[in-house]
C-alpha cells in the first residue's frame, strides 16, 4: 500500500498526539467533522460545551497546548470504533487536571468525543 492508506488508531498514536507539544499532533487525530462534548465544574451535563469541526477544535487545542503545562495518557482501551482514554496534566505551578475520554473512531480519526475533567480548584 502506499501513502495514501488510512493509519489504523493505536494507544501509541494517541499518546504521541497528547504528549506532543504541538495542538497540530492532537488535532491530526481528529475527523474533519468532528465533535467534542465537555464537561465539568463549569459546563454540566446537562449544558456540555461542544466544539465542533476542525477550526473550533484546532483553536481549543491552541489554547491548551500554548500554556505551560504537560500532558500524559495514563490508560487507553480501543476496542473496535470506540477507545476510552484518561489524561493526567500538570501546570508548571503544580496544579492538576484529570479527564477521562469516551472517543467514537471512524476510519481511524476521532469522530466523536466525550471528555469529563476535574482540575485542582
Amino acid at each position: 500500500m502506499g501513502t495514501t492508506a488510512t493509519p489504523a488508531f493505536s494507544a501509541d498514536t494517541l499518546r504521541r498526539g497528547v504528549e506532543g507539544h504541538t495542538a497540530a499532533d492532537l488535532l491530526s487525530l481528529y475527523a474533519d467533522d468532528a465533535q467534542i462534548r465537555i464537561v465539568d465544574r463549569n459546563t454540566q451535563p446537562s449544558k456540555p460545551k461542544i466544539v465542533r469541526g476542525r477550526e473550533e477544535i484546532g483553536a481549543l487545542f491552541e489554547d491548551i497546548y500554548s500554556r505551560d503545562m504537560t500532558h500524559k495518557v495514563d490508560q487507553c482501551i480501543i476496542q473496535g470504533d470506540h477507545a476510552a482514554y484518561s489524561q493526567s496534566c500538570r501546570y508548571s505551578d503544580g496544579t492538576r487536571v484529570l479527564t477521562e475520554s469516551m472517543v467514537t473512531l471512524r476510519d481511524g480519526k476521532i469522530a466523536e468525543e466525550i471528555l469529563i475533567q476535574a482540575w485542582d480548584e
